[in-house]
């Protein structure tokens, strides 16, 4: 059983991908259907086949209380990445995005916050992808991985 077969309340599905809302029922997406089309095109562009991609969105707690029990880090988090894939070149995987991190971290920056939560969102497609982020110069390719893959938005 997969992390987010106990998630909260199904947001949006399509084939492949899913948005869910844990505990923060304030949070909404406008662009779901745009999201989608984004990420099935990132994963083409890898040459990856989307099995299942759940993303659930929550709260700081939420988020703490997962990286507690299954990382065993006691900080708080943008997210947690859950690789759920047997084969290569398929992606299949939980994302848990803390949308109080995200607003948090959109304002230090002076981003928009859906701007934020778009890098965030694709940044947990592209650990599923295989990037890392662990030190300086893994970072920086991700990042610039990120701002290649948000040039890559139509919407």
């Amino acid at each position: 059983m997969s992390l987010a077969s106990v998630a909260g309340v199904r947001y949006f599905e399509a084939p492949g991908i899913e948005f869910v809302v844990e505990d923060v029922p304030e949070f909404g997406l406008r662009d779901a259907e745009d999201l989608v089309a984004w990420i099935e095109r990132i994963a083409a562009v890898h040459e990856y086949r989307i099995a299942q991609l759940t993303f659930i969105f929550c709260s700081d707690e939420y988020l703490h209380k997962l990286n507690m029990e299954y990382l065993n880090h006691d900080t708080l988090t943008d997210i947690i990445t859950f690789d759920n894939a047997d084969d290569a070149e398929v992606l299949e995987g939980d994302i848990f995005i803390s949308v109080e991190r995200v607003a948090d971290n959109a304002k230090d920056l002076n981003l928009s916050f859906r701007d934020e939560l778009h890098r965030v969102m694709i940044h947990g497609v592209l650990h599923l992808l295989g990037y890392h982020d662990k030190d300086l110069l893994s970072q920086t390719a991700m990042r610039r991985k990120e701002d290649y893959c948000l040039s890559l938005r139509t919407f």
